[in-house]
């Protein structure tokens, strides 16, 4: 086993930028990953890193074995945890991808009870507002949306967000309600960027009858978040179009107001992914499971339905 050890140590030092962060990953001591790294490098007869006393850098050589090992290493990893298991009992640490905000708003919640039912998963929660490669980059899960459906991965939908205008109380105090979209052209408000492709996203309006429009405003500030955008929408300083995610807590708890409430955007479904292989490991199996049931029992679906 010590060849995927070695192999363990690089790759966390690849992902955590040094030794002393793969250290804390692995509950190792940092000389203990840079020799592990050394004896890797060793086996291979390429370095892998270029060290200096204030970085640690992929050699070209390393960025490849990084693309090459790390999911099929997870995929090694997760089956010698089953097998390892007490009959199959779910073990060992499951990588997740999910969004900052969906991330904290929606799973952080469901954490103490999934550890008190599989205590033995040690979940690596990633937040990050982008679509990640469940495969080439070693995830167990990902939630989320718009994530390619490559070749072995499978997706269960949890939800249909919309795309809504909202504002503050504050920001509409003593303005009119828009009735129609083109009303909110004398609005400030904010644009959106993607933070995959660093377009500006466009979003078009549509209404109960079928009819299309685009809203436009007085663009005063573009963020990539949408959890900043509802923060900036909040303290009143204009208009934004939010994801129903997002823009929930703050509808419900009248933080924000929803203008032109018979229009919205439509945007794909939040879905969670993971592998379509057979024998999928037990801690993703029981992780999968746990979060479509609770979802459920919390009317997470229904509650966008009714934004």
């Amino acid at each position: 086993m010590e060849p995927l050890n070695y192999l363990e140590s690089f790759l966390q030092s690849a992902e955590g930028g040094g030794f002393s962060e793969a250290a804390r990953r692995l509950g190792l001591t940092p000389a203990a990953v840079s020799k592990n790294v050394a004896r890797l490098e060793a086996r291979l007869g390429v370095r892998l890193f270029q060290r200096s006393t204030r970085s640690l850098k992929l050699t070209e050589a390393g960025e490849r074995l990084l693309q090459q090992a790390r999911g099929p290493l997870a995929e090694l990893q997760g089956a010698l945890a089953d097998a390892a298991g007490d009959a199959g009992r779910p073990s060992g640490v499951l990588k997740v991808g999910m969004a900052h905000a969906v991330g904290r708003l929606y799973l952080v919640p469901l954490l103490a009870e999934f550890l008190r039912c599989y205590p033995d998963v040690q979940p690596d929660w990633r937040f990050d507002n982008r679509p990640v490669d469940l495969i080439g980059e070693g995830y167990d899960v990902a939630i989320g949306g718009g994530i390619e459906l490559a070749p072995g991965v499978v997706a269960r939908e949890l939800g249909r967000p919309r795309i809504l205008v909202c504002a503050s109380p504050a920001y509409m105090a003593g303005r009119p309600m828009p009735r129609r979209p083109e009303d909110l052209a004398g609005m400030e408000g904010f644009s959106r960027r993607s933070a995959e492709t660093g377009r500006l996203r466009g979003y078009v309006l549509r209404n109960g009858a079928g009819q299309e429009a685009t809203a436009e405003f007085k663009v005063i500030a573009t963020f990539d978040d949408p959890d900043a955008m509802a923060q900036a929408v909040k303290l009143g300083l204009g208009v934004a179009l939010l994801p129903g995610p997002h823009a929930a807590p703050l509808l419900e708890s009248g933080e924000l107001v929803r203008l032109l409430p018979d229009w919205h955007a439509e945007v794909g479904p939040l879905s969670i992914y993971y592998s379509s292989k057979k024998g999928l490991p037990a801690k993703t199996r029981v992780f999968v499971d746990f979060i479509i049931e609770q979802f459920k029992a919390t009317g997470f679906a229904a509650r966008l339905d009714r934004l």
